[in-house]
């Protein structure tokens, strides 16, 4: 009976390792032609599947007159709440057809307004503005899946939890360009590559 019960045991936990096989893919991003590589989205187009969005709100907040963070990656279907944590009162709009061109109005510091991301089912980059401040912009960068990533000052970044296969690689910035690469990700453990931007 108690080998039985090893056994079964063992099959389970040889179910869930071969079910749960993924790595990380890690890296860094050089830049020309801005002053740090801070806010590159690096994101995995073609993943097989369907990734509902999740049940938390995404938050784009409105302080020291700017918005943080400068870019936001969601998945289709986020909604993000836009605080103001300013004394002053702030606006929230996108003339982007991706967003619905939607127009949040105007509030006062403590509030929240909502947006959901629907128009846009597979890759887009709405503009988010402030009608009273109009130095003040965003990104929100809507992708299809959950394998993304946004990198720091220094460019580096790690996207988390990949399906072991093999995938194509591509980078987004609101100024520079980038060509991407593909990679093979490994059932355990990071794979690094390196990625470049540019005018």
């Amino acid at each position: 009976m108690n080998l039985q019960k090893t056994a079964i045991s063992v099959a389970l936990v040889m179910f869930l390792a071969a079910t749960s096989m993924a790595g990380d893919i890690s890296g860094t991003v050089s830049c020309t032609g801005a002053r740090d590589c801070r806010d590159v989205v690096v994101y995995l187009p073609d993943v097989a599947g369907k990734f509902p969005p999740p049940d938390e709100h995404a938050v784009i907040d409105q302080k020291n007159l700017v918005f943080v963070p400068h870019v936001l990656p969601i998945i289709a279907g986020t909604t993000v709440d836009f605080r103001n944590d300013d004394d002053v009162l702030h606006n929230v709009f996108s003339p982007d057809k991706a967003a619905d061109q939607f127009n949040l109005g105007s509030w006062p510091k403590g509030e929240v307004r909502s947006h959901t991301f629907t128009s846009c089912d597979s890759f887009c980059t709405p503009v988010i503005l402030c009608n009273v401040h109009p130095e003040m912009s965003a990104f929100v960068v809507v992708v299809k899946n959950p394998y993304y990533a946004t990198t720091d000052k220094a460019g580096n970044f790690t996207i988390h939890d990949v399906p072991a296969g093999d995938y194509k690689v591509a980078v987004w910035h609101e100024k520079l360009k980038g060509n991407g690469t593909t990679v093979t990700v490994p059932d355990t453990g990071s794979v690094a590559i390196s990625l470049e931007m540019h005018h």
